[in-house]
């Protein structure tokens, strides 16, 4: 039997540049409920980034770094409307991705006080799968004077409780099955800072990811003569914190330290 194959590529989705700061009034577009009482505790709080508020103060924390804080991410950010074009398709245009500010409620903003503290970072709640019932805090990146601190650990705290309480706890979460961490194997602090956290080393995808060539020397070198051979390739660990884990003594440390 004959065939044919008339595929065409789809051309890649863009974004105008006057819909990168998302619509108004601004839509997160999220699946989940968000609960305020366990995303919001006394030190740090998790609030969706919202472009027009935000976008100019992460872009002040990071355009002078971004070789240093983009060096272990998949994707490099030239500019802030080529970040808030990735924001707008890759987390508001999917209904089960969300990108989160890091508040630091112990350091006022003097310029901005109806923040309840300073802007200190960001974090995604990605590859979400309902069906599955998993999440993965991702794409996280802590501003350089943030680092060191309470910050970074109390934000995964807040993440695994909202991921993993049952939504009739108190406070509530979605209930999964499933917490996952991914890091470039190369980034010990990540993986350091999950494993204190709670997650457990699940193993190394190899050659996971072909890397721009801004983060060439964070990865493997390309294979030659391959279609990307002057690229590199990122390894990933893989780590999570499963339901019973949680229930078997991670919650309690996870909560006291949150506490």
């Amino acid at each position: 039997m004959s065939y044919v194959n008339n595929y065409t590529p789809s051309p890649e989705p863009t974004v105008p540049e006057s819909e990168v700061y998302g619509p108004d009034p601004y839509d997160i577009n999220f699946a989940f409920p968000l609960y305020p009482e366990t995303l919001d505790t006394a030190r740090i709080k998790l609030t969706p980034f919202i472009p027009p508020i935000h976008a100019e103060t992460y872009w002040s924390h990071v355009k002078d770094h971004r070789s240093e804080l983009y060096r272990y991410y998949s994707i490099y950010f030239h500019t802030l409307p080529e970040f808030l074009a990735w924001h707008e398709l890759y987390f508001r245009r999917n209904p089960y991705q969300i990108y989160l500010a890091i508040v630091d409620k112990t350091r006022p903003d003097p310029v901005h006080p109806d923040w309840g503290g300073s802007f200190a970072g960001v974090v995604g709640l990605i590859n979400t799968s309902a069906k599955n019932l998993q999440m993965e805090p991702g794409y996280i990146l802590i501003f350089p004077e943030f680092q060191h601190t309470h910050v970074a650990k109390t934000m995964v705290a807040i993440c695994l409780n909202y991921i993993l309480q049952l939504p009739t706890a108190s406070p509530p979460g979605l209930g999964f099955r499933r917490a996952q961490w991914c890091a470039n194997a190369l980034n010990a602090p990540s993986v350091g800072l999950a494993e204190r956290m709670g997650f457990h080393r699940e193993g190394t995808l190899r050659n996971a990811i072909v890397l721009p060539d801004e983060m060439a020397a964070y990865g493997r070198k390309g294979r030659p003569g391959d279609p990307f051979e002057k690229q590199s390739s990122r390894d990933t660990a893989i780590l999570s914190v499963c339901w019973d884990d949680w229930e078997s003594g991670t919650k309690e440390k996870v909560q006291a330290f949150i506490a």
